[in-house]
């Protein structure tokens, strides 16, 4: 049975300000939620707080006020129940957002939960495929309004990125004037050669298909792997016009939740790729049913962020192209901090943990340390 429900927000600043198309950010804030059970045991789940200082609150009382009262006092296994009712008695609070993304990080330390009392890493409870995924590196972050000396860190980067052995890279676009941003592509193409793969992620940095279309075809014959997020995730017709348009491929859904809003996507055609985010689409169980929705239409998946819940599904889900991962020295996405025991990588794959759960151990005194309050 579950006895308890709770959840915490943490501010972790960055070693710089960064910024993408059109948002710059100093800090992140996670929210961490832990479900304990009668015996003692229990299951860790977290999802990403808002880009504005403190909006992690919001996610934090949606957990503590809508969600524990909830699941107290319920079977941790029925983990498919407690979503359905959860989901249900939330309808009219937030079909996606601070309630789903709640509600997502419940979920996953339900989930972990299960593979701890199983004695089972997570992947296995779905039937391991795998042991290692590959992955990406991400970053290519604007980190200076001097272009030249943002050029040379850019450059930096993605060649460290090859070196630590990852064999794809992505990086921001969409701030710039399109020759510009072509300069900087340029610039990541030469300096990680030709059997290096390269997407772009736009942060949807157009309004409309047209416009889009315009300055995106001066990227167009650069053989990118993707173009993700070229307009905003509700902008799906424009994206449908965008993806007819353009050779390269489009790929979407790190802010999508529920699986019936991936398959408009699919029905739609406004994106090739799927990069449905486990603390965001409703966690493992709404995660597991988009993966198989996209398996029946032979559509690939590219989660976003999250490699350390990701790398159990992944290791599952035969349609996961590839990962997302953050290397430390990005600065970027730095829940790394908070973990005592990192995920591994080698050769651009990540490696499975052979923990029980998910694997995630945390620090409690950083976490002390960067406790909102």
């Amino acid at each position: 049975m579950i006895k308890d429900v709770r959840a915490v927000v943490v501010s972790v600043p960055l070693p710089q300000p960064v910024a993408w198309s059109n948002v710059r950010l100093s800090s992140r804030e996670y929210v961490l939620v832990w479900v304990e059970a009668d015996d003692g045991r229990d299951g860790f789940g977290f999802t990403l707080g808002s880009r504005f200082d403190n909006g992690g609150k919001f996610i934090q009382t949606a957990v503590n006020d809508l969600v524990a009262p909830l699941v107290r006092g319920r079977d941790a296994a029925e983990i498919e129940r407690i979503w359905e009712d959860v989901a249900f008695q939330t309808l009219l609070l937030g079909r996606r957002g601070a309630v789903m993304r709640a509600l997502s990080a419940v979920d996953i330390a339900l989930w972990d939960l299960l593979a701890k009392t199983c004695g089972r890493p997570l992947c296995d409870l779905f039937g391991r495929y795998r042991s290692r995924v590959p992955a990406y590196a991400s970053g290519g972050y604007y980190y200076s309004d001097d272009f030249d000396a943002d050029l040379a860190r850019l450059e930096e980067e993605v060649v460290r990125h090859v070196e630590l052995g990852f064999r794809a890279v992505k990086v921001k676009i969409g701030r710039l004037t399109p020759s510009r941003d072509r300069a900087r592509i340029h610039r990541v193409l030469e300096a990680v050669g030709p059997d290096v793969r390269v997407a772009v992620d736009a942060n949807h940095a157009w309004r409309d298909a047209p416009s889009a279309i315009s300055d995106l075809r001066a990227l167009d014959d650069l053989g990118l792997w993707w173009i993700e997020e070229p307009v905003l995730p509700d902008q799906l017709i424009a994206s449908a016009q965008i993806a007819e348009a353009l050779v390269t491929p489009i790929a979407t859904g790190e802010i999508e939740a529920g699986r019936w809003a991936f398959q408009q996507v699919v029905d739609m055609r406004a994106a090739e790729i799927l990069q449905a985010d486990v603390t965001v689409v409703g966690g493992i169980s709404e995660w597991w049913k988009v993966a198989h929705m996209a398996a029946c239409r032979d559509v690939p998946l590219a989660p976003h962020w999250v490699p350390d819940i990701h790398v159990h599904l992944g290791a599952a889900a035969a349609n996961v192209m590839a990962l997302e991962y953050f290397h430390g020295d990005v600065g970027v996405l730095n829940f790394d901090k908070l973990v005592a025991e990192p995920l591994g990588f080698e050769n651009g794959e990540l490696l499975v943990p052979d923990r029980p759960g998910h694997g995630i151990v945390l620090d409690p005194e950083v976490i002390k340390r960067y406790e909102v309050r």
